[in-house]
């Protein structure tokens, strides 16, 4: 089972878990405004270490169209299949206006994922 560190604190998770889950079940609200769609990027990260070297291309379309491409990832399109080290970056208690993180993201990753190298979507 891979180990997920939120903010220096290490936590045991199944593998093959969705991300966005596996902090919500650490007891962080990340937010995941979309369902974990790839749609709302809500549930962006910042990868301390463990950065996976694929992507949906959900994902990509996303951060790519929101100029966030290289600099955070989306919780929702991750599984947890190695130890991985994250920063939440948006979270209930840092948006005042929200009165909860979003409705429940599905247990497998939406869109159906299909996962590709980073360097096949950007073309490198």
């Amino acid at each position: 089972m891979p180990n997920l560190t939120i903010n220096g604190e290490t936590f045991e998770v199944a593998t093959g878990e969705r991300l966005v889950l596996a902090i919500e079940g650490s007891g962080v609200n990340i937010g995941h405004r979309c369902g974990g769609y790839a749609r709302c990027t809500t549930c962006r990260v910042e990868f301390e270490a463990g950065e996976p070297e694929v992507m949906t291309k959900a994902e990509y379309e996303r951060l790519t169209n929101r100029d966030l491409f290289g600099q955070v990832r989306l919780s929702c399109q991750i599984e947890c299949d190695r130890d991985m080290s994250v920063k939440p970056l948006i979270t209930l208690e840092n948006e005042p206006a929200w009165q909860d993180t979003g409705p429940t993201p599905e247990e497998t990753v939406t869109p159906e994922a299909e996962w590709f190298p980073i360097e096949m979507l950007t073309g490198e």
